[in-house]
């Protein structure tokens, strides 16, 4: 086990430095120059080359992309070329936005579809499962963003029960902050709640015609203890497989809602600083990203291993 876990973080790093690579490259590829952005199209000539020299864009690309790398892995990702600060500074403030928001989308998904997809299985081809499959099919279908604006025309334009957009702070009290981040929260969710509800539904009905369930059921456990407490558990490791790319998902594909709910997390930063061509910025947010999904895949895989004895042993 402990060396499974060794070679998986070796790979881990191998993976992350191989993709800083790769974004650095891509960032490079962007049309247009940072320096001319800030200075506009009226800077002459030796403005425009001072300002590249302060900003290190004269240097080679390798020299650049080592400058960059042994920053981050010393915790300096730069100063933001819009901003004029620590770029790190700004994702730090962003994520108090985006990770309660991810969290809370997490947990709606979570209480929505397994629930759902567990008692559609439990009931197959009546009525819950008719009603299951076309929720199913209706939030795949649906675009976070559109549903977004859909919420915000009927929760807040017509009820006045949810603030619009915006997003007031924390120091101006939790229950305000949650309130702000509900409707985006439950936009997130929906789409997302609506795949894994198949896979869940899927997954379970696969488990319940399995030995150990119907030897549960002979011993006189009910049906739903049966479910539950047997086929649930067997089940996991497809449902935890679509939950953790749901789970990056959330955090890095919230950039159209933060956008339409007006939040200042960090999707919101990445699309600001691609606007305004801050590289510095959009490389820092990508790796955070990149590596959330990388981390996210690996914690998975750990996961497999807990959940199912059978994968314990065949590792051992």
């Amino acid at each position: 086990m402990a060396s499974l876990i060794a070679r998986r973080l070796t790979s881990l790093l191998v993976t992350l430095l191989v993709t800083s690579l790769l974004i650095f490259l891509a960032m490079d590829l962007l049309p247009g120059d940072p320096a001319a952005v800030m200075l506009g199209t009226s800077a002459s000539p030796d403005t425009l080359a001072a300002l590249q020299r302060e900003l290190g864009l004269d240097q080679p690309l390798p020299l650049r992309y080592l400058g960059w790398i042994s920053g981050v892995l010393q915790g300096d990702l730069g100063t933001s070329y819009t901003y004029g600060v620590p770029v790190a500074g700004l994702i730090v403030e962003r994520l108090a936005v985006t990770l309660p928001l991810a969290a809370m989308a997490i947990l709606i998904s979570l209480l929505i579809a397994v629930p759902l997809g567990v008692e559609a299985a439990r009931r197959q081809k009546r009525l819950i499962d008719l009603a299951v499959g076309l929720f199913s099919y209706v939030g795949i279908a649906v675009p976070a963003f559109w549903l977004g604006l859909l919420l915000i025309l009927l929760f807040a334009t017509n009820l006045g029960w949810m603030p619009a957009g915006g997003f007031p702070g924390w120091e101006a009290g939790t229950l305000l902050a949650l309130q702000a981040l509900l409707l985006p929260a439950v936009a997130l969710a929906l789409p997302q709640a609506a795949v894994l509800t198949r896979v869940t539904r899927a997954a379970v009905l696969e488990t319940l015609n399995e030995d150990f369930v119907r030897t549960a059921r002979a011993k006189g456990l009910g049906e739903g203890g049966a479910v539950w407490q047997h086929a649930l558990p067997a089940s996991l490791v497809p449902i935890i497989t679509v939950f953790g790319l749901q789970a990056t998902f959330l955090v890095a594909g919230a950039v159209l809602v933060e956008n339409v709910f007006n939040l200042p997390g960090l999707g919101r930063l990445a699309y600001q600083a691609l606007s305004q061509r801050d590289v510095i910025v959009m490389q820092d947010v990508v790796l955070f990203f990149a590596g959330l999904v990388i981390v996210m895949n690996f914690l998975v895989e750990l996961a497999y291993i807990l959940v199912d004895p059978r994968l314990r042993a065949e590792r051992s």
